[in-house]
């Protein structure tokens, strides 16, 4: 018979107290003699649980949370959740961190303080959009738009390692990819002067936050190459939100499509044939794909039965790396002011008004005069001098 261990310390202690010797009873149930001294030693306490497992746990743990942190966690997850926003770990890190807690937990902790006090459940019912306007470009022209994005770095067979520069006109769906084996300013640059000569040029370059895209962020106000090419060819650069990638959804989406159907299936076995592979796929992608947005049609058919006059490159070549500063034009970032009414631009911060708080603003730096315009919808709500390098 299997004895139970609360039951097989009890019969030890009772044989002990019988007057059994220890090796005897230690040998009957095939256990030290060490072992059957702690549980007499534990029933001598006169517990009524003597028997029963201890916790191992330490009394003392080092690390541990501060106890005014973990109430600072679990306040703010609850005012995020009552006021139907985000309230997953990095929003109330966030929070935590515009109401300076310190020390300031990570993403991981304050996970495992949800977990702990047992505020990981989910809001319940059908999702109810906000109703947070979003400052969305329209595209309903050819070129109005093209959404950019890099993926990669991407292998192919063999030690080649590169990456994509993918482009999508909202209005046509036509797309262009630049496969580089470098994402430095000249590199980029010539990507997007290649894209350009079979794209067109377009209105607005929408794009994420890259700093090959905007620059450095130790100096956010030296215009970028991208930047600075767009300026100097009249395009206007479109920074989204930061951490929102869905606002590219369109090229984010085109890239799952180059994932899949080129790189899981083209082979490249060298760096000089990637050029060709891309062209071709593209090639396919325009002319023979259909999209029930375009009414069935394939890219180039909805481009050319929209009949619209395109601009293209004057120059064959790319500019060269430094360009130009640009003396005229205008680039705008989307952003979501927090509860600290801080907009951020490329890691400067600055102070907008309370109405500000919590909605998409649009920031616009006007390179002519050296401005930074803060509208919310069609109003202005703030105007700093903001003179560039």
């Amino acid at each position: 018979m299997k004895w139970q261990p609360e039951d097989e310390r009890r019969w030890a202690v009772a044989r002990i107290e019988a007057g059994d010797p220890v090796t005897a009873v230690a040998a009957a149930l095939g256990r030290s003699r060490t072992w059957v001294y702690r549980w007499v030693a534990r029933a001598d306490s006169a517990e009524a649980t003597w028997p029963e497992d201890r916790s191992h746990r330490p009394t003392h743990l080092a690390g541990l949370t501060p106890a005014e942190v973990v109430e600072a966690v679990s306040l703010v997850r609850l005012s995020l959740y009552n006021q139907g926003l985000l309230c997953g770990a990095q929003n109330i890190r966030w929070e935590l961190e515009a109401l300076s807690v310190t020390p300031l937990p990570s993403v991981r902790t304050i996970n495992r303080i949800l977990a702990r006090e047992e505020l990981t459940h989910r809001r319940t019912g059908r999702y109810v959009p906000k109703g947070i306007p979003y400052p969305a470009l329209a595209a309903s022209t050819v070129n109005a738009v093209h959404q950019i994005d890099y993926v990669g770095p991407c292998y192919l067979r063999g030690p080649v390692r590169f990456w994509s520069l993918n482009t999508v006109d909202l209005a046509t769906a036509r797309c262009a990819l630049e496969p580089v084996q470098s994402r430095a300013g000249q590199a980029t640059v010539d990507a997007l002067w290649a894209t350009w000569h079979r794209l067109g040029l377009p209105g607005h370059v929408q794009a994420d936050n890259e700093g090959v895209f905007y620059g450095s962020p130790a100096h956010p106000r030296g215009l970028g190459p991208l930047i600075r090419l767009c300026l100097g060819q009249g395009i206007e650069p479109w920074f989204i939100p930061v951490r929102e990638p869905w606002r590219n959804g369109v090229v984010e989406k085109f890239n799952d499509h180059y994932g899949s159907k080129f790189l899981g299936r083209i082979t490249v076995p060298e760096a000089a044939a990637l050029g060709p592979a891309h062209r071709a796929f593209e090639q396919q992608h325009n002319s023979r794909y259909r999209y029930s947005k375009l009414g069935g049609q394939t890219p180039l058919t909805a481009l050319q039965r929209a009949g619209h006059p395109l601009r293209f490159p004057t120059a064959p070549v790319a500019p060269r790396v430094p360009l130009p500063k640009p003396e005229t034009g205008c680039y705008h970032l989307v952003r979501f002011i927090r509860s600290d009414q801080r907009l951020e631009v490329f890691g400067e911060r600055f102070l907008l008004p309370p109405e500000a708080a919590y909605t998409y603003v649009v920031a616009t730096v006007d390179v002519a005069q050296q401005r930074l315009r803060v509208v919310l919808g069609t109003d202005p709500v703030a105007e700093f001098p903001y003179r560039l390098r």
